[in-house]
């Protein structure tokens, strides 16, 4: 019975911090655009967005390396939920007293700059602490999604949709993450393996993963996938707005209903599906996704946000647990990093900059054209899955513990190709 009440404790320790830390996240960004134009500074809103993926390319790989060697990834993730905090509430600072438009977006970078490696580290954090990842990572991570949700009812609740106040209850989030952070044990750093060179300190080194041919692929389809999606939170609350809906951030927490089932449901498809299918089935509900959204009515529209979840849940949150199976525990930290470098960084720099561009040319004569801005975008979602489809060969043997020790390339597996029911169980 202790053992069973200790493991129970130990899960909602896991749980309670990843639904702070994605309730913290989503009270900002779901409500962004609307923040944003209410305030007068529509024409930052891409450039707003995309801060988040030139953070992803600064700051989630050092302090995923300070986490897998310095310091406990704990006492990281506290410092940077503070700043994230402080960051946060000068934005809604700057905002309510109307500063100019280009400090406003550096204000919003400094904070992205603090927010980016949360989630990564976050995911060490659990990882770190969990005995089979594809049973039981699903079930808490689903809180995170749970979490994001309270974050967008928060929002509509407080009538913040488009109101600085949505900055102000992030940034008291953060501060609850940052005071709860004290409750966790702290997860002790690998010893110490020598000095360490610059590229190593900034954690550069976690880009060898990419040596083994099917971690690439992973890596680069995330990439890929994210440049497409990177347009969902921009423009589906004023395609809603658009079509009468009001509390638009509520709205949106549809796509997170079926994301917790999906999470649920992970472990099962783990024993059941070649992990090839799961991956492809993410990426062809996210094509389906915006078609629905292309048909530009309130039912199909809602119907493609309430596909979010699925999507989501199949591709990348199957892909941090493929890292967490592949990747060798002192690695941990920099593997979650670099995927949220992919998505984050590369992904999204040119999803929210690109999908800038071509949601100006739809609009360029009003109305909207939203039934061609969801359908080109749907057309780059078919091909990122041909190349997945094409280029993924499935899992080698086992689990870590087969893994190639060649440092060169850190995680590589030889050996049987087929990614079936059981190769996470083998």
């Amino acid at each position: 019975m202790d053992r069973t009440q200790n493991q129970w404790a130990e899960y909602s320790e896991l749980a309670a911090l990843f639904f702070l830390q994605a309730m913290a996240t989503a009270t900002w960004l779901v409500p962004l655009s609307r923040v944003l134009d209410a305030h007068g500074v529509a024409q930052i809103r891409p450039y707003a967005f995309a801060t988040t993926a030139v953070a992803a390319f600064i700051s989630p790989l050092i302090f995923g390396a300070m986490a897998d060697r310095h310091a406990s990834p704990v006492t990281v993730l506290r410092g940077l939920a503070v700043a994230s905090a402080t960051g946060l509430a000068v934005v809604a600072w700057s905002l309510q007293h109307a500063w100019p438009a280009g400090l406003v977006l550096l204000l919003i970078q400094l904070y992205a700059i603090c927010a980016a490696p949360t989630g990564s580290i976050a995911n060490a954090i659990v990882f770190s602490r969990l005995r089979d990842s594809q049973r039981q990572f699903g079930p808490i991570r689903a809180t995170a999604t749970f979490g994001w949700m309270v974050g967008c009812w928060l929002i509509s609740l407080l009538n913040a949709d488009a109101s600085a106040l949505a900055a102000y209850a992030g940034a008291v989030t953060w501060l609850v993450l940052a005071a709860f952070t004290f409750l966790l044990p702290a997860v002790a750093p690998p010893p110490s393996t020598g000095r360490l060179t610059l590229r190593e300190r900034l954690g550069w080194d976690a880009l060898s993963l990419l040596k083994n041919h099917d971690h690439r692929v992973v890596f680069f389809t995330a990439a890929l996938f994210s440049i497409p999606l990177a347009a969902f939170y921009p423009y589906t609350p004023p395609h809603l707005k658009q079509l009468g809906f009001e509390r638009t951030s509520a709205w949106m927490s549809l796509g997170q209903v079926s994301e917790i089932f999906a999470m649920f449901a992970l472990g099962t498809l783990f024993l059941r599906w070649r992990l090839k299918w799961i991956f492809g089935c993410g990426l062809g509900i996210g094509l389906l996704r915006y078609l629905f959204c292309a048909l530009d009515s309130p039912a199909w529209l809602l119907a493609g946000v309430s596909l979010h979840g699925l999507s989501f849940t199949l591709f990348f949150i199957t892909a941090q647990i493929y890292i967490n199976e592949r990747v060798d525990p002192a690695w941990r930290a920099r593997a979650q990093a670099l995927m949220w470098l992919m998505i984050g960084g590369v992904g999204n720099l040119v999803g929210y900059l690109g999908s800038g561009f071509w949601f100006n040319y739809c609009a360029a004569a009003p109305p909207t054209r939203w039934t061609l801005f969801w359908t080109g975008l749907a057309l780059a979602i078919a091909a990122v899955t041909a190349y997945f489809l094409s280029a993924y060969h499935g899992w080698g043997p086992g689990r870590r513990g087969t893994q190639s020790a060649n440092p060169v390339a850190p995680g590589a597996t030889a050996g049987r190709s087929d990614d079936g029911p059981a190769a996470g169980r083998s």
